[in-house]
Protein backbone atom coordinates (compact mmCIF):
# COMPACT_ATOMS: atom_id res chain seq x y z
CA UNK A 1 0.00 0.00 0.00
CA UNK A 2 1.17 3.37 -0.96
CA UNK A 3 1.92 5.82 1.90
CA UNK A 4 2.53 9.23 0.76
CA UNK A 5 4.63 10.35 3.76
CA UNK A 6 6.52 7.49 3.87
CA UNK A 7 7.55 8.38 0.33
CA UNK A 8 8.32 11.93 1.22
CA UNK A 9 10.82 10.74 3.74
CA UNK A 10 12.37 8.33 1.80
CA UNK A 11 12.89 10.83 -1.16
CA UNK A 12 14.10 13.85 0.58
CA UNK A 13 16.65 10.88 2.07
CA UNK A 14 18.04 9.68 -1.16
CA UNK A 15 18.22 13.24 -2.57
CA UNK A 16 20.47 14.36 0.34
CA UNK A 17 22.86 11.66 -0.30
CA UNK A 18 23.48 13.56 -3.70
CA UNK A 19 26.68 16.31 -3.72
CA UNK A 20 26.79 19.51 -5.14
CA UNK A 21 24.38 21.88 -7.06
CA UNK A 22 21.17 20.71 -9.15
CA UNK A 23 19.07 22.42 -11.64
CA UNK A 24 15.22 21.88 -11.55
CA UNK A 25 12.92 22.18 -15.05
CA UNK A 26 9.23 23.64 -13.65
CA UNK A 27 6.35 23.80 -15.30
CA UNK A 28 3.62 24.65 -12.60
CA UNK A 29 1.86 21.23 -12.86
CA UNK A 30 2.02 19.25 -10.04
CA UNK A 31 4.93 16.88 -11.44
CA UNK A 32 7.34 19.23 -11.43
CA UNK A 33 6.37 21.28 -8.32
CA UNK A 34 6.23 18.12 -6.05
CA UNK A 35 9.54 16.96 -7.32
CA UNK A 36 11.23 20.36 -7.00
CA UNK A 37 9.22 20.94 -3.61
CA UNK A 38 10.91 17.40 -2.47
CA UNK A 39 14.35 18.56 -3.73
CA UNK A 40 14.02 22.05 -2.63
CA UNK A 41 13.86 20.29 1.35
CA UNK A 42 16.77 17.87 0.45
CA UNK A 43 18.95 20.61 -1.26
CA UNK A 44 17.91 24.09 0.18
CA UNK A 45 19.56 26.73 -1.64
CA UNK A 46 21.62 24.35 -3.85
CA UNK A 47 18.51 23.49 -5.98
CA UNK A 48 17.85 25.77 -8.64
CA UNK A 49 14.42 26.01 -10.00
CA UNK A 50 14.36 27.14 -13.92
CA UNK A 51 11.44 27.70 -15.44
CA UNK A 52 11.46 27.78 -19.44
CA UNK A 53 9.18 30.05 -21.62
CA UNK A 54 8.92 27.68 -24.61
CA UNK A 55 6.04 29.47 -26.30
CA UNK A 56 3.88 27.05 -25.69
CA UNK A 57 2.68 27.94 -22.64
CA UNK A 58 -0.85 28.57 -21.61
CA UNK A 59 -2.74 31.78 -21.07
CA UNK A 60 -1.25 33.50 -17.71
CA UNK A 61 1.24 30.48 -17.03
CA UNK A 62 3.90 32.37 -16.03
CA UNK A 63 2.22 34.41 -13.32
CA UNK A 64 0.63 31.57 -12.25
CA UNK A 65 3.55 29.38 -11.76
CA UNK A 66 5.12 32.48 -9.68
CA UNK A 67 2.23 32.24 -7.16
CA UNK A 68 2.57 28.42 -6.74
CA UNK A 69 6.01 28.83 -6.16
CA UNK A 70 6.17 32.13 -3.90
CA UNK A 71 3.99 30.31 -1.51
CA UNK A 72 6.37 27.51 -1.26
CA UNK A 73 8.89 30.32 -0.62
CA UNK A 74 11.11 28.78 -3.92
CA UNK A 75 12.31 31.56 -6.39
CA UNK A 76 13.06 30.44 -10.01
CA UNK A 77 14.18 31.47 -12.57
CA UNK A 78 12.14 32.41 -15.58
CA UNK A 79 14.37 31.89 -18.89
CA UNK A 80 12.33 32.89 -22.41
CA UNK A 81 13.39 30.53 -24.80
CA UNK A 82 10.79 30.59 -26.77
CA UNK A 83 12.75 31.69 -29.97
CA UNK A 84 14.85 28.48 -30.12
CA UNK A 85 11.91 26.39 -29.66
CA UNK A 86 9.87 27.76 -32.82
CA UNK A 87 13.06 27.14 -35.12
CA UNK A 88 13.70 23.97 -33.66
CA UNK A 89 10.25 22.83 -34.65
CA UNK A 90 10.41 24.73 -38.12
CA UNK A 91 9.27 22.26 -40.57
CA UNK A 92 7.92 19.62 -38.14
CA UNK A 93 4.85 17.89 -38.35
CA UNK A 94 5.54 14.34 -37.07
CA UNK A 95 4.39 13.79 -33.53
CA UNK A 96 7.21 11.51 -32.51
CA UNK A 97 9.88 14.12 -34.15
CA UNK A 98 8.17 16.60 -32.37
CA UNK A 99 8.08 15.98 -29.14
CA UNK A 100 11.83 14.39 -29.36
CA UNK A 101 12.79 17.51 -31.22
CA UNK A 102 10.87 19.29 -28.03
CA UNK A 103 12.80 17.36 -25.43
CA UNK A 104 16.04 18.02 -26.90
CA UNK A 105 15.80 21.71 -26.77
CA UNK A 106 14.87 21.02 -23.31
CA UNK A 107 18.18 19.70 -22.92
CA UNK A 108 19.91 21.76 -24.19
CA UNK A 109 18.55 24.91 -22.56
CA UNK A 110 19.09 23.30 -18.76
CA UNK A 111 22.94 22.28 -19.71
CA UNK A 112 23.31 26.11 -20.44
CA UNK A 113 21.52 27.19 -17.45
CA UNK A 114 23.54 24.54 -15.49
CA UNK A 115 26.87 25.90 -16.36
CA UNK A 116 25.92 29.24 -14.77
CA UNK A 117 25.08 27.34 -11.42
CA UNK A 118 27.43 24.88 -11.79
CA UNK A 119 25.44 22.33 -11.55
CA UNK A 120 25.96 18.38 -11.71
CA UNK A 121 22.21 17.32 -11.51
CA UNK A 122 18.97 17.74 -13.46
CA UNK A 123 16.46 17.04 -11.75
CA UNK A 124 12.95 15.95 -13.67
CA UNK A 125 9.66 15.42 -12.59
CA UNK A 126 8.69 12.25 -14.46
CA UNK A 127 6.35 9.62 -13.27
CA UNK A 128 5.56 6.31 -14.60
CA UNK A 129 2.86 6.99 -17.46
CA UNK A 130 5.66 9.16 -18.79
CA UNK A 131 8.54 5.95 -19.32
CA UNK A 132 5.92 3.50 -20.02
CA UNK A 133 4.47 5.49 -22.75
CA UNK A 134 7.85 6.22 -24.05
CA UNK A 135 8.83 2.71 -24.67
CA UNK A 136 11.76 0.88 -23.94
CA UNK A 137 12.69 -2.84 -24.48
CA UNK A 138 9.34 -4.90 -25.24
CA UNK A 139 7.34 -1.72 -24.74
CA UNK A 140 5.99 -0.33 -27.50
CA UNK A 141 6.33 3.00 -28.07
CA UNK A 142 2.66 4.68 -27.80
CA UNK A 143 4.58 8.20 -27.58
CA UNK A 144 7.53 10.01 -26.46
CA UNK A 145 7.52 11.99 -23.64
CA UNK A 146 9.75 14.86 -24.22
CA UNK A 147 11.47 14.05 -20.71
CA UNK A 148 12.49 10.83 -21.15
CA UNK A 149 12.16 10.26 -25.34
CA UNK A 150 13.73 13.49 -26.16
CA UNK A 151 17.02 12.79 -24.07
CA UNK A 152 20.11 12.88 -26.58
CA UNK A 153 21.99 9.92 -25.73
CA UNK A 154 25.36 12.41 -23.91
CA UNK A 155 24.47 15.38 -22.09
CA UNK A 156 26.52 17.37 -19.33
CA UNK A 157 24.60 16.45 -16.26
CA UNK A 158 23.35 13.32 -14.14
CA UNK A 159 19.63 12.91 -14.15
CA UNK A 160 17.72 12.36 -11.12
CA UNK A 161 13.93 11.40 -11.17
CA UNK A 162 12.48 11.00 -7.89
CA UNK A 163 8.80 10.60 -9.09
CA UNK A 164 10.06 7.97 -11.51
CA UNK A 165 8.09 4.99 -9.98
CA UNK A 166 4.55 6.99 -9.31
CA UNK A 167 1.13 7.39 -10.78
CA UNK A 168 -0.58 10.41 -11.45
CA UNK A 169 -2.76 9.73 -8.14
CA UNK A 170 0.48 9.31 -5.94
CA UNK A 171 1.41 12.46 -7.35
CA UNK A 172 -1.39 14.19 -5.96
CA UNK A 173 -1.19 12.10 -2.67
CA UNK A 174 2.04 13.35 -2.39
CA UNK A 175 1.23 16.88 -2.85
CA UNK A 176 -1.25 17.18 -0.05
CA UNK A 177 1.41 15.77 1.94
CA UNK A 178 3.67 18.77 1.23
CA UNK A 179 1.01 21.48 1.08
CA UNK A 180 0.69 21.61 -2.37
CA UNK A 181 -2.69 23.53 -3.56
CA UNK A 182 -3.10 24.26 -7.21
CA UNK A 183 -5.23 27.04 -8.28
CA UNK A 184 -8.92 26.73 -9.57
CA UNK A 185 -8.86 25.15 -13.42
CA UNK A 186 -5.10 24.60 -12.89
CA UNK A 187 -5.70 21.38 -11.32
CA UNK A 188 -5.45 19.15 -14.08
CA UNK A 189 -2.27 17.67 -16.00
CA UNK A 190 -0.77 19.71 -18.22
CA UNK A 191 2.15 18.17 -20.84
CA UNK A 192 5.51 19.16 -20.68
CA UNK A 193 5.79 19.95 -24.84
CA UNK A 194 2.65 22.19 -24.20
CA UNK A 195 0.83 23.84 -26.70
CA UNK A 196 2.71 22.40 -29.43
CA UNK A 197 1.64 18.73 -29.03
CA UNK A 198 -1.78 20.52 -29.16
CA UNK A 199 -1.16 21.83 -32.83
CA UNK A 200 -2.13 19.74 -34.95
CA UNK A 201 0.92 19.57 -37.91
CA UNK A 202 3.30 22.02 -38.25
CA UNK A 203 3.57 24.76 -34.88
CA UNK A 204 3.59 28.30 -35.88
CA UNK A 205 3.44 31.51 -33.66
CA UNK A 206 -0.13 32.35 -35.33
CA UNK A 207 -1.61 28.61 -34.50
CA UNK A 208 -0.38 28.31 -30.92
CA UNK A 209 -1.97 31.87 -30.01
CA UNK A 210 -5.18 30.63 -31.71
CA UNK A 211 -4.65 27.08 -29.51
CA UNK A 212 -3.91 29.44 -26.50
CA UNK A 213 -6.76 31.45 -26.59
CA UNK A 214 -9.49 28.60 -27.81
CA UNK A 215 -7.81 26.59 -24.39
CA UNK A 216 -8.18 29.36 -22.37
CA UNK A 217 -11.73 29.51 -23.15
CA UNK A 218 -12.41 25.81 -22.80
CA UNK A 219 -10.91 25.92 -19.20
CA UNK A 220 -12.55 29.11 -17.71
CA UNK A 221 -15.92 27.81 -19.10
CA UNK A 222 -15.53 24.53 -17.62
CA UNK A 223 -14.54 25.14 -14.31
CA UNK A 224 -17.46 27.64 -14.21
CA UNK A 225 -19.65 24.90 -14.79
CA UNK A 226 -17.93 23.05 -11.77
CA UNK A 227 -18.27 25.89 -9.72
CA UNK A 228 -22.06 26.62 -10.79
CA UNK A 229 -22.77 22.89 -9.89
CA UNK A 230 -23.14 21.89 -13.50
CA UNK A 231 -21.18 19.23 -13.69
CA UNK A 232 -18.21 17.33 -11.69
CA UNK A 233 -15.03 18.76 -12.78
CA UNK A 234 -13.38 16.40 -15.29
CA UNK A 235 -9.95 15.12 -14.15
CA UNK A 236 -8.43 16.48 -17.83
CA UNK A 237 -10.15 19.38 -20.10
CA UNK A 238 -8.38 21.29 -23.07
CA UNK A 239 -8.57 22.53 -26.87
CA UNK A 240 -6.70 20.74 -29.63
CA UNK A 241 -6.40 22.88 -33.28
CA UNK A 242 -6.53 20.72 -36.07
CA UNK A 243 -4.74 21.08 -38.78
CA UNK A 244 -7.29 21.13 -41.29
CA UNK A 245 -9.80 24.25 -42.70
CA UNK A 246 -13.38 23.48 -43.19
CA UNK A 247 -16.02 26.72 -45.12
CA UNK A 248 -17.57 28.68 -42.79
CA UNK A 249 -20.35 31.80 -42.92
CA UNK A 250 -19.46 35.10 -41.34
CA UNK A 251 -22.32 37.19 -41.68
CA UNK A 252 -23.08 36.37 -45.19
CA UNK A 253 -19.61 35.79 -46.11
CA UNK A 254 -18.03 32.72 -46.93
CA UNK A 255 -15.06 32.13 -44.46
CA UNK A 256 -12.39 29.63 -43.96
CA UNK A 257 -11.26 28.91 -40.97
CA UNK A 258 -9.54 26.33 -38.71
CA UNK A 259 -11.59 23.46 -36.48
CA UNK A 260 -11.13 23.54 -32.59
CA UNK A 261 -11.78 20.13 -30.80
CA UNK A 262 -12.47 20.13 -27.07
CA UNK A 263 -11.37 17.10 -25.28
CA UNK A 264 -12.46 16.56 -21.51
CA UNK A 265 -11.74 12.91 -20.02
CA UNK A 266 -12.13 11.05 -16.56
CA UNK A 267 -9.17 9.46 -15.11
CA UNK A 268 -7.58 8.37 -11.86
CA UNK A 269 -3.89 7.51 -13.25
CA UNK A 270 -4.21 8.51 -16.98
CA UNK A 271 -3.34 5.15 -18.17
CA UNK A 272 -6.85 4.80 -19.24
CA UNK A 273 -9.65 7.22 -19.71
CA UNK A 274 -13.12 7.73 -20.40
CA UNK A 275 -13.99 10.91 -22.57
CA UNK A 276 -16.60 13.36 -20.02
CA UNK A 277 -20.07 13.27 -20.52
CA UNK A 278 -20.35 17.43 -20.84
CA UNK A 279 -23.84 18.72 -20.73
CA UNK A 280 -24.72 20.01 -24.46
CA UNK A 281 -25.42 23.51 -22.89
CA UNK A 282 -22.04 23.74 -21.52
CA UNK A 283 -20.65 23.15 -25.15
CA UNK A 284 -22.77 25.24 -26.69
CA UNK A 285 -21.26 28.05 -24.12
CA UNK A 286 -17.63 27.13 -25.70
CA UNK A 287 -18.05 26.40 -29.19
CA UNK A 288 -20.23 29.86 -29.26
CA UNK A 289 -17.63 32.25 -27.55
CA UNK A 290 -14.45 30.68 -29.19
CA UNK A 291 -16.36 31.06 -32.69
CA UNK A 292 -17.29 34.86 -31.83
CA UNK A 293 -14.19 35.81 -30.00
CA UNK A 294 -12.20 34.55 -33.14
CA UNK A 295 -14.55 34.91 -36.09
CA UNK A 296 -11.45 35.43 -38.91
CA UNK A 297 -9.67 32.03 -37.49
CA UNK A 298 -11.42 29.55 -36.43
CA UNK A 299 -15.17 28.78 -37.61
CA UNK A 300 -15.83 25.29 -36.71
CA UNK A 301 -15.55 23.34 -32.71
CA UNK A 302 -15.97 19.54 -32.51
CA UNK A 303 -16.45 17.50 -29.31
CA UNK A 304 -14.25 14.48 -28.97
CA UNK A 305 -15.87 11.42 -27.39
CA UNK A 306 -13.11 8.61 -27.65
CA UNK A 307 -12.07 6.60 -25.01
CA UNK A 308 -8.20 5.80 -24.13
CA UNK A 309 -7.92 3.37 -25.49
CA UNK A 310 -8.51 3.41 -28.28
CA UNK A 311 -7.32 6.81 -28.19
CA UNK A 312 -4.11 8.76 -26.02
CA UNK A 313 -5.87 11.73 -24.08
CA UNK A 314 -3.90 13.88 -25.61
CA UNK A 315 -3.97 14.33 -29.44
CA UNK A 316 -0.73 14.02 -30.68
Amino acid sequence: MFVPSNFVSQAITSLRELKGDAVIAVSGGIDSTVAAALAYKAFGTRLHPVFVDTGFLRKGETEQVERVFSRLGIEIKIVDASAQFFTALEGVTDPEIKRKTIGESFIRVFEREAKTFDAGYLIQGTIAPDWIESGAGIRDTIKSHHNVGGLPEKFGLKLVEPLRDLYKDEVRAVAKVLGIEQEGAWKQPFPGPGLAIRVIDEVTREKVEICREANAIVCEEIYSAFEKGEIPLPWQYFAALLSSKSTGVQGDVRAYGYTVAIRAVEASDGMTASYSQIPHAVLARISRRITNSMKDKVNRVVYDVTDKPPATIEWE
